[in-house]
């Protein structure tokens, strides 16, 4: 079952900090343990239960073992529609495959991007039999008008993700959005992408301090898989500690983290839709309708670009 604290208790700080209107932990989340594909155990952080309070933003699974028998399954052929998927590796080889055609090898720090849009099958499967396999999955809703465009697939391998160090020591890789003027790996415009996701994977390599703004209309979250680390604003102090999920309020220009070295989070934001949310395994639509429609539409082997 998944743990949800609600009004994150504080402690206050040396009232000497620099001033940031920042934003704290509203609640924090630990994930719930399950498998999906064949068998993959995995951690799940973002579920149905925070589609509203998150959107855009449907799902987000953490998967790593060393054990093969935890990943060598993979996700075999299985459908989408109507969202986009983020797979970011840590550690470990996948590949891809997918009915439009397009096919990728994901590895350590790479990304995959897909758009499932009106529609796609793929596949996911570890090109490793021991070792450890780590990385996440995040789910990205499309506003109802993109539902239904042609599948797209972009897939980034880690030497092109780019990356920024702070005089602090933080390092920071900007998977999409942007970061103190650097664009990401997946920088869009607002007309193709209304939600302006920012994705940021933080590792504070010393003991410090990361300052990042944060549009004022967008829902955001840190999600901490390494060490643990405080969400600071003035003498206030939010605690998100390891494999937990923290969400933050709906305040502020923007979140100060502090973490001791080696700690390693993922900063996630995005401008949510405010669209009804229709879901059925991995079928993302507006209405029971278009829900019945695309299983439909999967039954008669439509999706096949």
């Amino acid at each position: 079952m998944i743990q949800i604290k609600k009004q994150v208790k504080t402690k206050h700080m040396n009232s000497n900090a620099a001033p940031f209107q920042g934003r704290l932990v509203e609640q924090l989340v630990a994930g719930q343990p399950t498998q999906d594909g064949d068998g993959v155990k995995l951690t799940r952080v973002l579920t149905q239960a925070h589609q509203r309070r998150l959107d855009p933003f449907l799902m987000l699974d953490n998967f790593g073992s060393q054990n093969p028998q935890d990943y060598c399954g993979g996700f075999p052929d299985h459908p989408h529609r109507g969202f986009e998927t983020v797979t970011y590796m840590i550690a470990g080889r996948m590949r891809h495959r997918d009915s439009a055609g397009n096919e990728g090898l994901l590895q350590n720090g790479g990304v995959q991007w897909m758009t499932a849009g009106r529609g796609l099958v793929h596949s996911e499967m570890p090109e490793q039999e021991e070792g450890l396999m780590e990385g996440f999955q995040l789910w990205l809703n499309l506003p109802s008008y993109q539902k239904m465009c042609p599948p797209a697939y972009l897939d980034v391998q880690s030497d092109k993700v780019p990356e920024r160090v702070t005089e602090a020591g933080v390092r920071v890789r900007v998977i999409a959005g942007e970061s103190e003027n650097l664009k990401g790996a997946v920088y869009r415009s607002t007309r193709v992408f209304p939600t302006q996701v920012m994705f940021l994977d933080i590792h504070f390599e010393k003991t410090g301090n990361f300052q990042q703004n944060i549009n004022i209309q967008d829902n955001a979250f840190v999600y901490v898989y390494r060490g643990a680390l405080s969400v600071v604003n003035g003498s206030e102090v939010s605690e998100v500690p390891l494999h937990q999920m923290g969400i933050l309020q709906n305040s502020g220009d923007g979140v100060h983290l502090r973490a001791n070295q080696g700690t390693c989070a993922l900063l996630i934001s995005g401008r949510p839709l405010n669209e009804p949310i229709a879901q059925y395994g991995p079928f993302v639509m507006n209405t029971r309708e278009e829900l019945i429609q695309a299983v439909d539409d999967f039954r008669a082997g439509l999706y096949k670009s």
